[in-house]
């Protein structure tokens, strides 16, 4: 007889949480070594992501903290796991002082926190959930990499980390059950053959992969950011004093003048003298734009943008008409503003309006080096950035202290106004004296001549308007409207320098382009409305930016190039402020407007590829259904999560209404299984069917057939089971089925079938 109750009860106890504890222990090497290479993978993504190396050594550590750990698996390891406390001690310690220096994105903070624990983690992994905790951690680091990721890199990353948790949740799953070993010959010779296991690996595989990108694009994409933490890179230290009226564009710096505030173009030093374009920098974006430059700009990335819609990134504007170009004639009158020490947020006043505006929020990254003239969408409220103040020009610009390079994040809050053309056309022409001073302003040596073409153009409406438009032309808006359609299809943009060569010393670009060329470059087309709209007292501007960029719905951020930049018109309305027209050809008259519904992103942008392909009456009308139905859909999904906003009744009210529609959900699935089962039904034979039809219904009643019993055998057993009467009808159905199936027999299918009914009508009764 065992004599080990004489032992002191703390040493029973500490023995039994040894063994208890040891026989946990995991000795599967397939599992272990899957876990570490998900967690590589977790680690490696979010280095892909933050486009850095400084997690790479995790992955050794990792490699050589599971070894020992598998080595030493049985082993209580006391020391080990002290010294793994104070490191993630220390560890701690370390991510607490960098927190203080990086509140502008803990993302990676937390990540690098996160593997680190993950390394020290690695040296004490003797049981299942030890692994399990990894796997987690591997997830997780996918997830944070995920939300830095702005480029397809990304993209196969998470393909190989699909891949690899696929046999890793296998595994995991067989060690839950305690299926360690395969028992069998015939099972290990089978498992040897991996090629025999390719195929059903490959298919889940797949499978997952088309469920998960259909998902995501199905996905509605409602505004993000309900949170006022935005992304910002770190703090930039500004040397001197900023006043904000130097602009530094590197492409554009006149000789002699080091800030490039006055740079007219490559190799030239006055305003509108001819010159060649730089092949990287827009020559637009400075406090002088001289047009009378030619050439192109070779393509590349500049920035990417995450923002809640598609968008004119605005850069600046410009109120001086010069003959050949445009200046900022108040370049020193800049305000600046300047944030806290203790936050990025800098406020920006904006003047007030009548019009409904919406609340836009955008995040810009710089990819390669840009002037420091901040890009954002109209009417910046709030700007989160990174140098301790910033500037507002006379145009509502933003400028920078700094030039903007790569890896220079920040955040600007838009309170942009929603575009109603009734209410614009209404505006009147009351136009303040500092709008009348400033924007009306054209030559006098070709006011006359501009303003009468302008005008026979207004006059000659109906006989030269663009389809059949009921529109009349008796507001300032709908004179900007009608204009620039008009310069979009009676002018043209040429392809060689002889069509529009460069333009002598005492000629003007508009009327070279309204009388002598009939058309121009691009951004011709938005001076020469500026100008044509001036002439019949119409105030308007010019205003250079980017178009929203190519649109990647994988990362949901816009890729804007350095070709995106142009300039458009902007044209003022008494009370409601300035508003974009764009007249340049094959361009939207409107610039994409912030009442355009973008929640099914995805589906949209897949739908126009599509569409590319059709008949136009066919896309016509398919536009026309799916434009409906998805801006329904999106009314709903707005409507229904807005009650979540209107406090504790609005919520109550969403919660009763999600219930409903649960209940509902789950009717119609019901319904749709009861159809699907009556269609398999009927193609069985005769008796097969009326065999089913009886499984279904004792399995209705939670005394359903193993898929190990045989028909007689679960004919025997439904006599215990069910009552006397009942058990006869199972036994006298299933023996028809075996003669039938087995024995060639045919059976009487309508007593069969009376029998049936006749054992539902006593259940029920």
């Amino acid at each position: 007889m065992s004599q080990d109750w004489r032992l002191p009860r703390w040493i029973k106890w500490q023995q039994s949480v040894f063994l208890s504890s040891s026989l946990e222990v995991e000795n599967s090497v397939p599992l272990r070594v899957l876990v570490l290479l998900l967690v590589t993978v977790g680690i490696i993504a979010k280095d892909i992501a933050s486009e850095s190396q400084s997690s790479f050594w995790a992955v050794p550590l990792s490699i050589v903290g599971a070894s020992w750990s598998y080595n030493h698996r049985n082993s209580r390891n006391v020391s080990v796991k002290f010294g793994i406390a104070i490191g993630m001690l220390v560890a701690l310690g370390a991510f607490f002082g960098r927190l203080l220096g990086e509140l502008n994105d803990t993302r990676l903070v937390l990540a690098d926190l996160l593997i680190q624990l993950q390394v020290l983690h690695s040296f004490d992994m003797p049981r299942r959930k030890d692994l399990g905790y990894s796997i987690v951690i591997g997830v997780i680091l996918l997830g944070v990499a995920a939300t830095l990721s702005q480029t397809l890199a990304f993209a196969p990353v998470l393909l190989v980390f699909l891949g690899v948790a696929l046999p890793t949740l296998i595994f995991d799953y067989r060690s839950r059950l305690g299926i360690t070993n395969l028992k069998s010959k015939k099972e290990r010779e089978k498992s040897e053959k991996i090629s025999s296991v390719l195929p059903s690996y490959f298919l889940l595989f797949s499978l997952i992969l088309v469920i998960g990108l259909g998902i995501f694009a199905i996905l509605p994409r409602f505004p993000g950011y309900q949170m006022r933490m935005f992304p910002v890179s770190s703090n930039i230290e500004v040397k001197g004093n900023f006043t904000g009226r130097s602009i530094i564009n590197p492409g554009y710096v006149r000789q002699g003048n080091g800030n490039g505030s006055n740079g007219t173009g490559t190799g030239t030093g006055g305003n509108g003298e001819p010159g060649k374009v730089d092949s990287s920098y827009y020559y637009g974006f400075n406090s002088r734009m001289n047009q009378n430059l030619r050439g192109e700009m070779k393509p590349k990335v500049v920035m990417r943008v995450r923002s809640q819609i598609e968008g004119f990134w605005r850069v600046l504007a410009f109120d001086k008409y010069t003959g050949k170009g445009w200046e900022i004639s108040r370049n020193e009158k800049v305000q600046t503003y300047k944030r806290s020490p203790w936050s990025y947020q800098i406020f920006i006043p904006r003047p007030g309006t009548l019009g409904t505006t919406k609340e836009i929020v955008q995040t810009y990254s710089v990819i390669s080096e840009m002037p420091n003239l901040v890009p954002a969408m109209s009417h910046p409220k709030e700007v989160y950035f990174p140098a301790p103040m910033i500037a507002v020009d006379s145009e509502n610009g933003l400028r920078a202290p700094v030039s903007l390079g790569d890896g220079f994040t920040y955040t600007v809050v838009s309170e942009v106004p929603i575009r109603d053309r009734n209410l614009l056309g209404k505006a009147g022409t009351e136009y303040p004296a500092s709008i009348k001073k400033y924007y009306l302003d054209i030559p006098t040596e070709i006011a006359d001549k501009v303003r009468d073409r302008t005008e026979k153009i207004l006059a000659d409406y109906n006989k030269n308007r663009v389809g059949k438009s009921d529109k009349s032309l008796d507001s300032a808006y709908e004179k900007a409207l009608y204009l620039a359609q008009y310069l979009k299809q009676n002018y043209k943009i040429p392809e060689t320098l002889d069509e529009f060569p460069f333009l002598g010393e005492k000629e003007d670009l508009v009327t070279a382009f309204l009388f002598k060329y009939k058309g121009g470059y691009p951004d011709h087309f938005s001076t020469t409305l500026t100008v044509m709209l001036r002439s019949i007292g119409i105030p308007a501007r010019l205003v250079a930016g980017f178009a929203p960029g190519q649109f990647n719905p994988f990362t949901g951020m816009y890729v804007v190039q350095n070709i995106d930049a142009y300039a458009m018109t902007e044209v003022y309305f008494p009370k409601y402020g300035w508003f974009a027209f764009d007249p340049i050809p094959q361009h939207p008259l409107i610039p994409p407007s912030i009442e355009e519904t973008q929640t099914f992103t995805v589906l949209q942008h897949f739908w126009k590829w599509v569409a590319g392909w059709l008949p136009s009456p066919v896309t016509g009308f398919l536009n026309n259904l799916f434009g409906t139905i998805f801006s329904w859909l999106t009314r709903t999904f707005i409507w229904f999560f807005g009650l979540f906003t209107q406090g504790w009744f609005g919520i109550v009210r969403g919660l009763i209404i999600a219930t409903g529609l649960g209940f509902a959900g789950w009717l119609a699935w019901q319904g749709f299984r009861k159809w699907c089962d009556r269609i398999a039904l009927s193609k069985l034979p005769p008796m097969e069917s009326l065999y089913q039809q009886m499984l279904q219904w004792t399995d209705g009643k939670g005394l359903g057939k193993h898929p190990s019993q045989t028909p007689l055998e679960f004919a025997k057993i439904s006599s215990q089971q069910h009552s006397p009467f009942i058990a006869e009808i199972i036994d006298e159905i299933s023996q028809a089925y075996v003669n039938w199936r087995y024995g060639g027999y045919a059976p009487n299918l309508n007593r069969l079938r009376s029998r049936l009914d006749e054992m539902k009508k006593t259940a029920k009764s």
